[in-house]
């Protein structure tokens, strides 16, 4: 197999107007999509980020260099460091903090992002999946041009091999650094990488996981759109939560499990889907608790809705996203809480007092409500658009059927 023309890539991947912003380590990678994105739009239209994450004493001079060779190239170069908190998985957290700097430097500033992903990391990921067990999702090809937090995000290179990138360095001139982690054991992504040279006797290439990634993308496309096709038919939304229609449980396994993890995370906020074996034991009751959300039998479906606790804390003001997806809109000068018992109790009260309908006129159980929104002031609720006392208030939540954008 021949490698496609990088540079050729890069300008079918970004052909649109505004500038590139481009994530430089100062690995080989990385390197080549600045210079060649350079030599593709020129420098005005390239802007480079550099994402310092303190785990090796090297870092701020790798960063230092990458700073003085886009000075060279007369590129805008920013350095961003991250703040490591602790516990959890090194390397999945130092991704995600990688993402979500880069995110917030890029929204308003460039059109999109390169990623410099090769065919050798996605097929180092289809390695790295499959010890893991995973199915379509998880090994299916990285996305060449996606959507996330605001952000677009393309990775032109996906065809092209790492030893092609470097090649494009070295016709150049153009040096880079080489971080010791690539040649490090304890990491999967390296053992990935020596298994694949050992795996060439069989057959089994490069080129052919990452086929079959594209293929495996492909599946997962079509499976998504099923999915959508029927929560559009089979969800009802009502109030924040999710009817959902009996007849769910009767989808093919596959598609089932899809609508049910996407509506528990489009309730939760939940970064990750559930683990399948606790979301099927959730479908097969019928009933339960998952991911801080609520699965109940009603005459009308099942009911998924918030869990009242994993909400009980969540504070926002007025003008501000509450629990990950609930806006409002009025007169200022108040906070986003659950209503919980003591606002329903307020509620009560003044219903009582005929000054407007009940809370249970709204058709939802009482657990469910007390997990919904309103708005308070001074320890005290002073409107509840969601149960009949709107008091100059909106409320409205990100609906449940949108996809997530995940830059996976």
């Amino acid at each position: 197999m021949s490698d496609p023309a990088p540079l050729a890539c890069l300008q079918a991947a970004f052909a649109g107007p505004g500038r590139l912003g481009v994530a430089v380590s100062g690995g080989g990678d990385s390197v080549a999509a600045l210079v060649l994105a350079v030599e593709a739009l020129g420098p005005a239209r390239v802007a480079a980020v550099t994402v310092d994450h303190g785990l090796r004493p090297e870092a701020a001079a790798e960063a230092a260099r990458v700073a003085a060779l886009c000075a060279r190239l007369g590129v805008e170069h920013r350095v961003l460091r991250w703040q490591r908190g602790g516990g959890g998985n090194l390397q999945a957290a130092a991704r995600q903090a990688r993402l979500s700097l880069i995110g917030g430097w890029a929204r308003g500033r460039v059109a999109a992002v390169v990623l410099a992903h090769t065919l050798d990391d996605q097929a180092e990921t289809v390695l790295m999946r499959l010890a893991r067990g995973s199915g379509v999702d998880g090994l299916s090809a990285m996305a060449a041009d996606r959507v996330s937090g605001g952000v677009r995000w393309i990775r032109p290179f996906l065809g092209v091999t790492r030893a092609a990138l470097r090649a494009e360095l070295v016709a150049r001139g153009v040096d880079w650094v080489e971080d010791p982690s690539n040649d490090d054991p304890r990491f999967l992504r390296v053992r990935a990488r020596r298994a694949l040279a050992v795996l060439a006797d069989l057959g089994i290439d490069a080129e052919g996981l990452a086929a079959t990634a594209a293929r495996m993308r492909r599946a997962r496309e079509a499976l998504e759109d099923e999915t959508a096709r029927a929560l559009a038919a089979l969800i009802r939304e009502e109030q924040g939560t999710a009817l959902v229609d009996r007849a769910a449980l009767d989808l093919p396994s596959e598609i089932r499990d899809r609508l049910f993890a996407q509506l528990l995370t489009g309730l939760s906020g939940a970064a990750h889907r559930p683990r399948l074996e606790e979301l099927q034991r959730l479908v097969a009751a019928g009933q339960g608790t998952l991911t801080g959300c609520v699965l109940r039998p009603e005459a009308r479906g099942l009911r998924l809705y918030r869990e009242a606790r994993a909400v009980a804390g969540l504070v926002a003001p007025s003008d501000a996203v509450w629990d990950g997806r609930w806006r409002a809109e009025g007169p200022g000068g108040a906070e986003i809480r659950a209503m919980g018992e003591a606002g329903l109790r307020q509620l009560s009260g003044q219903a009582a007092a005929g000054l407007h309908p009940h809370w249970r006129d709204t058709g939802l159980p009482r657990a469910a409500l007390a997990a919904q929104p309103g708005l308070w002031r001074a320890g005290r609720l002073v409107a509840a658009p969601l149960a009949f006392w709107p008091q100059g208030w909106t409320i409205f939540a990100r609906p449940l059927a949108a996809r997530g954008d995940d830059v996976a």
